[in-house]
């Protein structure tokens, strides 16, 4: 008999997230037997937004993006998480 609890079956991506929001996954999954994997097709979840830049700003990203041989819009990513990341930190 297993001492861990059954993991129950979700209706969806946003049921199962609360789920382990508010639980210890100890309680479910007997991590001394996990094994280290690496799911290197796996994109990150992505939400399109509507970001207002002067024209300026864009053309100069595109610039730059250009000079990188990068498109623009990947470029804003790179820009962004580098700067999070200084932000972040700075703050811990």
């Amino acid at each position: 008999m297993s001492k861990f609890k059954k993991i129950p079956v979700f209706k969806n991506e946003d049921e199962e997230r609360e789920f382990w929001a508010n639980k210890d996954s100890s309680e479910f999954v007997d991590w001394k037997k996990s094994e280290k994997v690496t799911f290197s097709k796996l994109k990150p979840s992505t939400k399109t937004i509507s970001l207002r830049l002067p024209e300026f700003i864009l053309d100069e990203l595109k610039l730059i993006a250009n000079k990188r041989d990068v498109p623009y819009q990947s470029l804003i990513k790179i820009f962004l998480k580098d700067r999070i990341d200084q932000e972040l930190r700075k703050a811990f």
